[in-house]
């Protein structure tokens, strides 16, 4: 366990504070935030692709009904694509705008508070950005939050048990709806298969 929760995802430069910048006269946005080139976001702009070369939407309510149109549909998805998005899932709207609300009320905390979870050298969990290599490299205009909930012994112990409690909270009872539908894909994926998942609870603790 011990070893999961030393695992680093690689490291990130420390860049300038967004929300702080933002609070600053500034007369122009600093350069490094500016991008020129737009021909490389017009290649992840969905209103100029074709349908097929979107990301399949599967439904899960139609799924629980067994329709077989949708079963097919999910299991080319994940045979074609690796990943989907995924609605009418049951977690509520009212728990998610929460959970939003929660996590803007974390970047609405003074600085130095914020900084208790700042990315360590090395890693790029934490509060920051990710993936800035070089100085030269164009920045995003946010800042980040960035850290793994799940399986739980990937928590880093300077992070989630560190959070606001009430944001803690609701984390918890999301990641908890959400394992209950990947275990309900899984076991859906495997049955297109042919296949059987027969360690459900050993598998089931994985996640815990």
């Amino acid at each position: 366990m011990e070893e999961a929760r030393s695992r680093k995802l690689g490291g990130s430069l420390k860049v300038p504070n967004v929300q702080e910048l933002a609070k600053q006269q500034l007369s122009g946005v600093p350069p490094r935030y500016i991008r020129n080139n737009d021909d490389e976001n017009q290649l992840y702009n969905s209103s100029i692709l074709l349908p097929h070369q979107l990301p399949p939407v599967i439904d899960m309510e139609i799924i629980k009904d067994d329709d077989e149109t949708e079963l097919n549909r999910f299991h080319l998805a994940c045979k074609e694509w690796g990943f989907f998005q995924l609605v009418n899932h049951g977690v509520s709207s009212s728990l998610m705008e929460k959970v939003k609300s929660e996590i803007q009320a974390f970047f609405n905390l003074p600085m130095e508070e914020k900084k208790k979870f700042e990315q360590e050298e090395g890693d790029s969990e934490g509060y920051g950005q990710a993936f800035v290599v070089s100085e030269e490299q164009k920045l995003d205009w946010a800042d980040m939050l960035y850290m793994i909930t799940l399986p739980t012994h990937f928590r880093k112990p300077h992070l989630f048990p560190k959070l606001p409690a009430s944001l803690r909270y609701h984390i918890y009872i999301t990641e908890f709806m959400i394992s209950e539908y990947f275990f309900y894909t899984i076991f859906t994926f495997l049955d297109r298969q042919g296949m059987r998942w027969n360690n459900t609870q050993q598998h089931s603790k994985s996640l815990q």
